[in-house]
């Protein structure tokens, strides 16, 4: 008995010193191919095209409203939230196209003016000279045109204005219902701070709605303040004020996303509206404000702008999700700082930059007595 437990034991013992050792040769083979590359391809999910239904599972529906979930839209692959340190170093490029882009369009706006300005003095000349030519020419025909041009003209500036930004959200809307162009329009037209694409989308889904409610509550709300943000700004600042807040409303929801990891994406022109709306605000205080649903309710806007700031401020440390709290709360800010000081701090020194644009137009070929200048 004894001999047969102590062969036993050696044969045990044999037994796992072998397989200690085939164990040994299979880890070093496994962590040779490793370092070789001969890694198994991790088979990656298939994108089928198809309708922006699918949307709806992604990590975080944003207020913006990426898409419904009863809408149709092409498959988004989720993204974890990071939690890698370096993640913020995604925000330094969206930090400096938003300054970079709000300083050329408030650039270009003061370009604008001047021209405009130019150009309706030498307009001014050319009707006074050409007035007798107009009666002898023959009036236009065509009932429809005629009726149209009338009721262009009957808009206010303001209107004009807002009616070219109306045309080109819907032009984009209409592209949200080609099947090619599904994946572009995420790519380009929605704002994530998880995706390739970071600066871009930050302009273009300022004109992007996937939802007909959405589009038309917030081109309703542009409308209705029109006028009053274009009398107050002018058309060119207006312009360049909307695109930069546009831009600027995306920044602030880049970095709440990445701070609380709540990723996904969001589109919409509601962050730049909530930037006129709150610089209207604050122009007029007094002025009586209403809800289209509830028309038996009236309030003051300043009354107004505190308690959307509350709420979205709410919905920001509360994580809410139904809206992109974080957009509208940063168009808010930006319209509250502009209007208090950013109007004086860039628009009212644009005269340098107006002063240098001047200069070489009258210098270039045709600009005036010195045109053409000698070498």
């Amino acid at each position: 008995m004894f001999f047969r437990f102590s062969s036993s034991n050696l044969s045990l013992k044999l037994y796992f010193r072998f397989s200690n050792y085939y164990d040994l040769v299979y880890r070093f083979i496994i962590k040779t191919q490793q370092r070789c590359g001969f890694r198994k391809a991790v088979k990656k999910p298939e994108i089928k095209k198809g309708n922006v239904e699918q949307l709806s599972n992604l990590p975080a529906e944003s207020s913006e409203g990426l898409i419904h979930r009863r809408g149709a839209s092409p498959n988004v692959e989720s993204h974890a939230p990071y939690t890698h340190p370096r993640v913020l170093n995604r925000l330094v490029k969206p930090l400096f196209f938003s300054i970079g882009f709000t300083g050329c369009a408030f650039g270009t706006a003061a370009i604008w003016q001047y021209e405009s300005l130019k150009s309706r003095v030498q307009s001014y000349f050319n009707e006074v000279r050409a007035d007798w030519l107009e009666k002898l020419r023959p009036q236009k025909q065509g009932h429809i045109r005629k009726q149209i041009n009338q009721w262009w003209n009957s808009l206010s500036e303001g209107q004009q204005i807002v009616s070219g930004i109306i045309a080109a959200n819907a032009v984009v809307f209409c592209c949200w219902r080609v099947p090619s162009l599904q994946q572009s329009m995420i790519k380009y037209f929605t704002s994530n701070p998880a995706s390739k694409t970071l600066c871009s989308p930050m302009l273009l889904s300022t004109f992007s709605h996937y939802s007909v409610f959405h589009m038309a509550a917030n081109m309703y709300v542009l409308w209705s303040f029109s006028s009053s943000i274009v009398s107050i700004l002018g058309r060119e600042q207006f312009v360049a004020f909307y695109l930069s807040a546009g831009v600027i409303s995306t920044l602030f929801s880049y970095v709440c996303k990445t701070a609380t990891g709540r990723l996904g994406p969001s589109l919409g022109a509601s962050g730049a509206i909530m930037t006129v709306l709150a610089a209207v605000c604050i122009k007029m205080p007094e002025a009586k404000l209403g809800i289209i649903f509830l028309p038996m309710l009236s309030f003051t806007a300043g009354n107004a702008l505190k308690a959307i700031v509350a709420m979205d401020t709410a919905g920001v440390l509360l994580g809410w999700r139904f809206f992109d709290h974080a957009a509208h709360l940063g168009g808010a800010l930006f319209g509250i700082w502009y209007i208090m000081y950013g109007h004086e701090l860039i628009w009212k020194n644009r005269e340098p930059l107006v002063k240098i644009w001047h200069d070489l137009r009258t210098k270039g070929p045709g600009g005036g007595a010195n045109g053409g200048g000698s070498l």
